[in-house]
């Protein structure tokens, strides 16, 4: 799904390892504006369409320390629940 390496928790999509090497990241909504400052990207899908604020993309980059990597795939699977 969305072209890498899903994983799933509680039947829905926490996060997805991309081909590129970015994240995406189900989040809150309500925490879009606060993760953007952190470097995350808008997610998107298809011809520049956003997938919304339940969704970010994290760019490689930003995951090269262990640290940064468990945040966010701690926040896809505590947002997924």
């Amino acid at each position: 799904m969305f072209g890498g390496l899903s994983f799933m928790v509680d039947g829905k999509l926490a996060v997805a390892a991309r081909r590129n090497g970015d994240l995406l990241v189900r989040i809150d909504p309500t925490q879009h504006d606060q993760l953007m400052q952190r470097g995350a990207m808008p997610a998107l899908m298809g011809a520049g369409r956003a997938m919304g604020r339940r969704w970010v993309s994290v760019p490689q980059q930003l995951l090269a320390e262990d640290t940064e990597l468990d945040f966010w795939v701690n926040l896809g699977v505590e947002s997924s629940r």
